[in-house]
C-alpha cells in the first residue's frame, strides 16, 4: 500500500520502447520527477509524491531498463539526449506543455539536456546532487572509470566493486555496497535495504548497457548552453557519490540558487524528506506566474 496511489498509470511508446509513467494530483504547475541511474526505478521519489500532489500535478516515469518500462540493452537508449526525448514523450502523453523538472544525480544530467534541447517545456529545473562533470570526483572514487571494465577483481574492497565483471558475479553485494555509500547518513538501514531491493528488479545486463552509453561530451559552461530557466541546486555536504563542489558550480553557471544540506548524503529526498520537500515547494511557489 502506498501513501498516495496514482490517479493514472499508463505507458507511452517511443521508438518501440514502452515507458511507464504515473500521474498524481491536479494542481499547477506540473512537476516532472525524472528517473536517475537505471539501477533503481521511480519509487525513490515516494516521499515527495504525497506531499507535492496535494498542491501540484506530479508525474513520475521509469527510465528504460527498470520499473514499468521495457528492459533494453542497447547503450544508445541510455544517453542523456535519449532520456530527454523520453521525458518529452511522457509530457506529450500527459498533455503537459511545460513543467518544473527535478533530477537527481544522473537525472540532473537528463534534466539539463531537456532544458537545453526543448527549453519551452522546462519552466524551471531542480538539480539534486547533480552528476555533471564540473568538479573532480571524491578521492575514494577517483579511479572507478579506469576499473569499470577491468577483469573481475580477486579481493574487491570498496569501490573496486564498481566493475562490470563484478556486477555479473555478485550484483546483490554491489547494490548493497553502492547504496551504503549513497546513504552516508547514520541510521540509514531502511533506505539502504529499500534501494538495494529495487536494484534487484533491474540487473547487471541493464547496468552494463547503461555504462556503455554515448557520453555527454560537454564540460564546464557548455553543459548549460541553451538553458535559461530558473534553477535550484540542492546538494548535501556528505555526498560520497557526487562532490558538493559540482553542485556549487552548477548553481554558479546557471545563476541559480544553491541550497546546502549540512550532513546530507546523495539522496536527501529520501533521508531528509521534510526539509527537502519544503525547499522544493518554496522554490516552486516563488516562480513567476
Amino acid at each position: 500500500m502506498r501513501a498516495r496511489e496514482p490517479d493514472l498509470q499508463d505507458h507511452t511508446v517511443r521508438e518501440g520502447l514502452r515507458i511507464g509513467y504515473e500521474v498524481f494530483g491536479e494542481g499547477e504547475p506540473t512537476i516532472l520527477l525524472m528517473p536517475t541511474w537505471t539501477i533503481i526505478h521511480s519509487r525513490f521519489w515516494k516521499m515527495q509524491i504525497p506531499y507535492l500532489a496535494r498542491r501540484y500535478r506530479v508525474i513520475t516515469y521509469d527510465g528504460p531498463g527498470n520499473g514499468r518500462s521495457d528492459r533494453v540493452t542497447n547503450p544508445t537508449r541510455y544517453s542523456a539526449d535519449s532520456y530527454a526525448a523520453d521525458a518529452r514523450a511522457v509530457l506529450d502523453a500527459c498533455a503537459v506543455e511545460k513543467a518544473v523538472v527535478v533530477g537527481l544525480s544522473l537525472g540532473a544530467q537528463y534534466t539539463v539536456r531537456l532544458a537545453a534541447l526543448d527549453p519551452h517545456r522546462v519552466m524551471a529545473m531542480v538539480l539534486v546532487g547533480p552528476a555533471l562533470p564540473l568538479a573532480p570526483p571524491p578521492p575514494e572514487r577517483a579511479g572507478i572509470v579506469e576499473g569499470l571494465f577491468a577483469p573481475l577483481p580477486e579481493d574487491p574492497v570498496g569501490w573496486d566493486k564498481y566493475n562490470v565483471a563484478y556486477w555479473h558475479h555478485n550484483y546483490k553485494e554491489f547494490a548493497e555496497f553502492f547504496f551504503d555509500q549513497v546513504f552516508s547518513e547514520p541510521y540509514s538501514t531502511k533506505a539502504i535495504d529499500d534501494a538495494a531491493g529495487w536494484a534487484l528488479e533491474t540487473g547487471p545486463e541493464v547496468l552494463e548497457a547503461e555504462v556503455n552509453r554515448p557520453l555527454l561530451g560537454l564540460s564546464g559552461s557548455e553543459i548549460f548552453d541553451g538553458v535559461s530557466c530558473p534553477t535550484l541546486v540542492i546538494h548535501g555536504t556528505q555526498d560520497r557519490i557526487q562532490p558538493y563542489e559540482a553542485g556549487a558550480e552548477a548553481a554558479r553557471l546557471t545563476n541559480g540558487t544553491l541550497v546546502t544540506l549540512e550532513g546530507s548524503g546523495h539522496m536527501p529526498n529520501v533521508r531528509d524528506p521534510v526539509r527537502f520537500n519544503l525547499v522544493l515547494r518554496q522554490f516552486v511557489e516563488g516562480l513567476p506566474a
